[in-house]
């Protein structure tokens, strides 16, 4: 066996390849084609700061879509940090602004963040700019028009792997911030256990060793950010994704983490995106983390 019950690469592939049957150029045209939109409308009613930096390479830039202040006794808004998918070997910040819509209508600051992609740089690179990502946003809220306490962060697939690490990250050793600084993740169609990618097609990409599937899989550590995470996988994608969420789950609820898991019948890798979108499902969600 490769992997749980896979004997073959192919095996593999067809499990972990949600573009299976579908044209990516289409796919990714029309989020950009979006997210084009999404920007020019909120830089004609909203504060944006694209491409802002938060680290020390080109690659650490992100775009913030500044919310309206609340008509509240608190002058900051909360503020949501987002993961873009790609399987940690494509796409960008820019395919992703369309998301932000509805969060900035419901007076949520939205940060997207860009990383930089293997196999240009190695997979603990692309963690560590994820840390530092959120590391800036809580440590630069007041020049952000943020409020700090009030730090929820999503991803998208290879975007969901990469929040679940960082409700793993050790913030108080590693970057002497409180473990305690994300008060909600959402982790949509996310991978949490990376034992099979080095048997499948994205290894030539990723090139990840065995220490990397050790040392990088959520499935494997501890859950040391005491907040929800709210779990979600589609019925249309292959049953991997509803294993792995369910294996996620089971690994956090052991710890005692707030763990919630949901399976959508009707969707899939992609449209998963569109379905929390038009229901408004994602604004109530991230808006249930910010007491």
């Amino acid at each position: 066996m490769l992997y749980q019950h896979f004997v073959t690469q192919e095996e593999i592939d067809r499990a972990y390849d949600p573009m299976l049957g579908r044209d990516p150029l289409v796919l990714v045209k029309k989020w950009r084609q979006r997210s084009e939109a999404s920007q020019a409308h909120h830089r004609a009613s909203h504060k944006v700061s694209l491409d802002l930096p938060y680290g020390p390479t080109l690659a650490e830039r992100m775009d913030i879509f500044h919310a309206d202040a609340p008509d509240t006794d608190n002058p900051k808004a909360p503020v949501h940090v987002f993961f873009h998918g790609g399987y940690w070997r494509s796409l960008s910040h820019r395919e992703f602004s369309f998301i932000v819509d509805d969060l900035v209508n419901a007076g949520i600051t939205v940060a997207v963040v860009n990383y930089a992609l293997c196999p240009h740089v190695r997979f603990s690179e692309l963690v560590r700019q994820s840390q530092a990502a959120v590391a800036y946003v809580y440590c630069h809220a007041g020049e952000l028009g943020v409020d700090p306490e009030q730090l929820s962060i999503s991803g998208h697939s290879a975007g969901g792997h990469l929040c679940a690490m960082l409700m793993s990250t050790d913030w108080e050793g590693t970057f002497g911030l409180p473990n305690q600084l994300i008060c909600g993740a959402l982790c949509i169609s996310g991978l949490y256990d990376l034992r099979p990618f080095p048997w499948s097609w994205l290894q030539p990409k990723l090139q990840l060793s065995g220490r990397d599937v050790q040392e990088f899989s959520p499935l494997w550590l501890p859950c040391r950010v005491p907040a929800p995470i709210k779990l979600v996988a589609g019925g249309l994608e292959s049953e991997e994704f509803e294993r792995q969420m369910s294996s996620y789950a089971e690994h956090l609820s052991q710890q005692g983490q707030t763990v919630t898991q949901q399976l959508l019948s009707d969707v899939d890798h992609f449209s998963i995106l569109e379905h929390y979108l038009n229901d408004g499902c994602l604004v109530e969600w991230i808006k249930g983390f910010h007491c």
